[in-house]
């Protein structure tokens, strides 16, 4: 059984033990020297600051994962529009906690009144991640080819949408 809630201070260095996991092993992010613990304390700060909202799935074996949703853009025309991102330890794979992530996102998203949420998803090769946007309701709407260089090899980037709320048929 796990809990979905908006992460804490308390909740930083298991998230950050989770994301170094995925920089160092994985095409997900193309970062590729994990932040340390300050700096990735410091984004949390920022990104929290600029009304991210950043959710933890957690049970008694501590963070299972986590997702956030920051402005897409600081320019003020982007105000309606964040962008996901998720990540899971790795002993949890497949077993439902990035859903169970992402389908709370989209709910408080929608519920602070955003109206569009992205999906930059590394490595057009993670079938994982576009599968997991794909069942949420986000679409592809675009791909950048080769924009990324991780393991030796050339990345792409696909780029999915989803509407949140009333999306783009009224004015906020």
């Amino acid at each position: 059984m796990i809990t979905i809630r908006s992460a804490g201070a308390e909740d930083l260095a298991e998230m950050q033990a989770i994301y170094a996991h995925h920089v160092l092993h994985g095409t997900g992010s193309f970062e590729e020297i994990p932040p340390s613990i300050e700096e990735f304390a410091q984004r949390f700060a920022t990104l929290t600051e600029n009304g991210a909202i950043w959710l933890v799935a957690t049970d008694a074996t501590g963070v299972r994962g986590y997702a956030y949703a920051a402005r897409y853009h600081t320019r003020s025309a982007y105000r309606f529009t964040v962008e996901d991102s998720v990540y899971v330890r790795l002993d949890q794979h497949g077993q439902g906690v990035g859903a169970a992530l992402l389908g709370q996102l989209i709910a408080r998203a929608t519920a602070r009144g955003f109206r569009q949420m992205l999906a930059v998803i590394g490595d057009s090769d993670n079938a994982a991640s576009i599968a997991l946007h794909r069942a949420q309701g986000f679409r592809e709407v675009g791909r950048l080819d080769a924009v990324g260089r991780k393991f030796g090899r050339w990345l792409d980037v696909v780029l999915m949408q989803r509407g949140l709320g009333p999306g783009e048929s009224t004015a906020p």
